[in-house]
């Protein structure tokens, strides 16, 4: 454990003007009120505190902030109370160990309507205090850090709370260090078997081509000296965490990710910023799409920097940051940079943005929504993503989360704008809504009287404001259509059981549900936020449909008439439990698409002929055939493994193509027949892990849609 005197000797190095005496009262009052407690790992549970304090300090941080660490459990497990700490420390430091020890009573892992509470609560504390949640996150990491002394359980709960809330929240605050080494801790409870693999695979990969890295770095340094560019060039693997997200995102192999290197050039000015750029870019070849500019467009936690990825040695991609000291002080330390000494003096760093701004803003307009679901939903949202940065006809720029659509941009500059949206221009040229928009891009909203939002924009728009006002729209507006619609899905639920939807029995229902009225469930049911085997199950309990039943293959898509003619579509392949939609043919029926399928565009403009769908609740029989892409080594017994392995998960091989063979590879389509998309997650899965699967894959091809039209 860290002694007083080495604790003063580190804070000293970085303010000199330090209360010694403060930090000293502190020490010892903290660890007379601890004595005798133990951590479950057999030490003194003080060396904890102390501990926290000494990650607060490497970040040079003030000595409020320093005292609180050391005295943060001592309202919660010890006798010392509120008015002792501020008889002893003064207000500001009692409010700030009250304010931790509220925090850490939260229930973050509990249930959605009591964790949207919470994460009100949190933001609440946060915005009167950030240093609050600094000695919070410095307290969750030294625990994740420790975390091998817990109960198997325990480490799974609590790695999980950090991977969904404590993690983002230090990224969205600009300490990006400890976001990545709380998700790399995280992850190694959660997933060890992965980072275990990745770790293997990086070992494997030094050894065949020797120390990427400093050959790299040295290539870059030579440039820089050809420009006579004074810089610090600093080369690091990305985290095992950040190489699983990519690998998941991508939908790749490792063996199949090419950036998975990052370098950093730091340099004296933001205008050398500029020409490093230029002499990278002239030794490399710039990867088309993955250039970025936070210089000239900041992030909104202060983050500065270009962003640009080149194909360096051996045709190997690799990530490049460039920033200034000042830019980059800001980047690792974010929100602590607010209280960071050096010399005895608060640093004044021109590039640090307070973070309270965005959490008060954030609060005031989550304030207005009263549903919890939509609050976390919307919370979430906010804290997870990244940023894009578009533009107006105007000029003006518009900040959205990565992965933004045109609908998240019009919501984004007035909800009368979203409202009356019926389509968008990017560059000039006129886009589908679910177009994922990219920084710099100048997109124009294209609006009509009488328009209102559809429901399929739940799904295209990933903003929480978009969302809100889209499901508020869709409440007020479609209520007649949802009681519509419910009526039908109840209906089709009772015939189910041999039952009949009579008006008594749907006010049985709904007075059983604690509903006020049969046009509130019916409603809620054509909404998709009752379920209709809930509904059945209030009269009829004993006859409601079980999830091991298997479902009427005729009956598994809800919304069509009985009679209707339907079939999953050939592009996409959709599977139970994904989102789906219908278009409709004159004469033919309905044909089945995946939310996302790029067919879907050729209906843009013919709403009328579009159905909203979803799958039977219950478990569906393995007759959906899915065409999986597969790449795998030319070895002996390669391919009976790998249908070996298809077998295993219970699923069929209905048909096997060779689409192109190598001496070393060869590339098959297998359509394999599933239960829905928990099955097939399982199969690609299991291939994945196979060594001689190189890729793996979905195949789905547009051109499939027009396809002739067969009753299933």
């Amino acid at each position: 454990m860290t002694t007083q005197d080495e604790l003063i000797a580190r804070v000293r190095a970085y303010n000199p003007r330090t209360n010694e005496k403060l930090l000293r009262d502190a020490y010892a009052f903290g660890e007379a009120m601890h004595d005798g407690q133990m951590r479950q790992s057999g030490e003194p549970y003080f060396s904890h505190p102390v501990a926290v304090t000494m990650i607060l300090a490497d970040q040079q941080m003030d000595d409020a902030t320093l005292v609180t660490a050391l005295l943060h459990d001592t309202i919660e497990d010890t006798k010392a109370s509120y008015a002792e700490v501020e008889k002893r420390f003064g207000r500001e430091i009692a409010e700030l160990v009250d304010g931790v020890t509220k925090l850490t009573n939260l229930q973050l892992n509990s249930t959605k309507t009591q964790q949207a509470e919470n994460f009100r609560k949190l933001f609440m504390a946060t915005s009167r205090d950030l240093r609050v949640t600094l000695v919070k996150l410095a307290d969750r990491l030294h625990n994740m850090r420790t975390i091998k002394s817990m109960k198997p359980e325990k480490q799974a709960q609590k790695a999980r709370e950090t991977m969904d809330i404590f993690a983002p929240l230090a990224g969205r605050m600009g300490m990006q260090w400890m976001r990545e080494e709380l998700e790399d801790l995280a992850f190694k409870v959660l997933n060890s078997e992965a980072r275990n693999s990745i770790i293997r695979r990086f070992i494997t990969l030094q050894r065949e081509t020797g120390d990427v890295i400093q050959k790299i770095t040295a290539d870059m340094r030579v440039e820089l000296e050809k420009a006579a560019i004074t810089a610090d060039v600093i080369g690091r693997a990305k985290k095992p965490y950040s190489i699983w997200r990519k690998m998941q995102e991508k939908d790749q192999g490792f063996s199949r990710l090419s950036d998975i290197y990052g370098f950093r050039i730091i340099t004296a000015t933001e205008a050398d910023c500029y020409r490093v750029l230029g002499a990278i870019h002239q030794r490399w070849r710039a990867v088309p799409g993955r250039f970025k500019d936070y210089i000239s467009q900041p992030k909104s936690n202060g983050y500065r920097s270009i962003h640009t990825t080149v194909s360096g040695r051996d045709g190997k991609r690799v990530e490049v940051q460039i920033r200034t000291r000042e830019m980059h002080e800001v980047a690792e330390t974010g929100v602590a940079a607010h209280w960071s000494y050096k010399n005895g003096e608060r640093v004044e760093n021109r590039f640090a943005v307070d973070p309270v701004r965005w959490i008060s803003s954030l609060t005031e307009r989550l304030d207005e929504q009263q549903d919890h679901d939509e609050f976390l939903e919307a919370v979430k949202l906010e804290m997870y993503q990244d940023q894009v940065f578009c533009f107006s006809p105007k000029g003006d720029v518009i900040k959205l989360p990565r992965g933004a659509t045109p609908i998240d941009f019009a919501f984004a500059i007035h909800t009368r704008i979203g409202m009356a949206c019926v389509g968008a221009k990017v560059d000039g040229m006129r886009v589908p809504l679910w177009t994922r928009l990219k920084n710099g891009q100048s997109v124009e909203i294209i609006t009509a009287q009488g328009q209102s939002p559809q429901a399929t924009w739940i799904d295209i728009a990933v903003t929480g404001r978009a969302k809100t006002a889209i499901r508020r729209s869709l409440r007020e507006e479609d209520r007649e259509r949802f009681i519509k619609l419910g009526s039908e899905l109840a209906r089709v639920a009772f015939e189910n059981v041999g039952k009949k939807a009579t008006d008594k029995a749907l006010r049985t229902a709904a007075k059983t549900l604690a509903l006020d009225s049969v046009d509130e469930m019916l409603s809620r049911l054509g909404s998709a936020e009752l379920i209709s085997r809930d509904v059945v199950a209030a009269i009829y309990p004993d006859l409601a449909h079980k999830p091991g039943e298997e479902v009427d293959q005729g009956r598994a898509v809800i919304g069509l008439d009985p009679e209707t003619q339907h079939r999953r579509a050939a592009c996409c392949q959709p599977v139970p439990g994904e989102r789906i939609v219908g278009i409709t043919f004159r004469g033919q029926g309905v044909v089945v698409h995946a939310i996302d399928c790029a067919a879907l565009a050729d209906y843009e403009d013919q709403p009328d002929r579009w159905l909203d769908l979803r799958w039977q609740d219950g478990t569906h029989p393995a007759s959906n055939t899915v065409t999986l892409d597969l790449t795998i080594t030319n070895d002996a017994g390669v391919l009976g493994r790998i249908c070996t392995l298809i077998g295993e998960q219970n699923a069929n091989i209905s048909d096997l193509n060779f689409v192109d063979r190598k001496p070393d590879f060869y590339r098959l389509l297998v359509d394999v027949d599933l239960r829905d998309a928990e099955h097939l997650h399982r199969v690609m899965t299991a291939l994945e892990a196979e060594s001689n699967v190189s890729s793996i894959g979905r195949h789905r091809d547009p051109k499939r849609a027009t396809a002739s039209f067969a009753k299933v």
